[in-house]
């Protein structure tokens, strides 16, 4: 694509995706996560009904009234997009690719977060670390976050999550809230992921594509690992072939959600050419009632 191109898709998801923001996302974004903590910011005189553990005893003593601190939420958080750019990410069986789907979801995650006035970082991984960019704020910085997840060209082909997890691990010492968006077609990487789920807020978006699950009946086909090449002939009209396919599938779904439950890790699973506002709302409603805020 020429500059021209890519700046028009850039643009065309940026409008899109603000829009959501306005109308729908940054009250579901805003009332999920939660700030660091409190700021010190004054003290005033007591009031009846205080909390007595309030009181600033040293300007009490020097004022010789009573006086209590008060404190504002700090809500500035840091939100890390960990995105995989593997080639797997560059099917659709759609007009959509996972990849795709991937950077719309980032796109509005990240200007839910700008308007939240936090920080925003990415890390893109493959079978390596693509690409890391330090959290910062603001609309230009979020737009070049969209421009890499959507035209980075990655070195790598394949899908190593825990090289990933363990490098955010190091580079972000202090708590932060991880979306952490993969079609998660990859070997184990339950170590590196407990790890990130005990230190981080982990969110986990799992980006599929429907005939990942579920062959057409369309006779004999020739099927391609992105990720290594290898080929396979199959014969689609076997309803046993298809029966065991999607039975692979399923097989390998279920093992992710075990991991992700045992970690204690939030996940939702979004699919290319659909909709995804009304999953990711009510996700963020359940874990709204879940955690308790009002």
């Amino acid at each position: 694509m020429d500059p021209a191109e890519i700046l028009k898709k850039i643009r065309t998801l940026e409008i899109k995706t603000r829009g959501l923001v306005e109308t729908a996302f940054a009250g579901d974004y805003h009332s999920v996560f939660k700030g660091r903590g409190m700021n010190f910011e004054d003290v005033r005189e007591y009031q009846p009904g205080d909390e007595i553990r309030a009181i600033d005893w040293n300007v009490t003593a020097r004022m010789g009234n009573a006086f209590v601190k008060k404190f504002t939420e700090e809500r500035e958080l840091t939100v890390m997009l960990v995105v995989d750019v593997s080639a797997s990410g560059n099917f659709g069986s759609t007009t959509q690719s996972k990849r795709e789907l991937a950077a719309e979801v980032a796109c509005l995650l990240a200007f839910s977060a700008i308007r939240n006035n936090d920080k925003v970082g990415l890390i893109l991984f493959t079978d390596r670390v693509e690409l890391f960019i330090p959290p910062k704020k603001g609309r230009s910085h979020t737009l070049r976050l969209i421009r890499e997840i959507l035209f980075f060209e990655p070195k790598g082909r394949g899908t190593e999550p825990a090289l990933a997890l363990d490098y955010l691990n190091k580079i972000v010492t202090r708590r932060a809230v991880v979306f952490f968006i993969s079609d998660f077609q990859a070997p184990d990487f339950s170590r590196a992921l407990a790890v990130s789920g005990r230190r981080h807020d982990f969110v986990a978006i799992h980006i599929h594509d429907e005939r990942e699950r579920v062959l057409p009946n369309i006779g004999i086909i020739t099927l391609e690992d992105a990720e290594t090449g290898d080929q396979i002939e199959i014969n689609t009209a076997d309803r046993t072939t298809r029966a065991r396919f999607s039975g692979l599938v399923d097989e390998h779904e279920h093992e992710l959600a075990r991991m992700l439950r045992r970690n204690n890790i939030d996940a939702i699973a979004l699919q290319t050419g659909k909709d995804y506002l009304p999953q990711l709302r009510s996700f963020f409603k359940q874990r709204e009632r879940r955690i308790g805020i009002r």
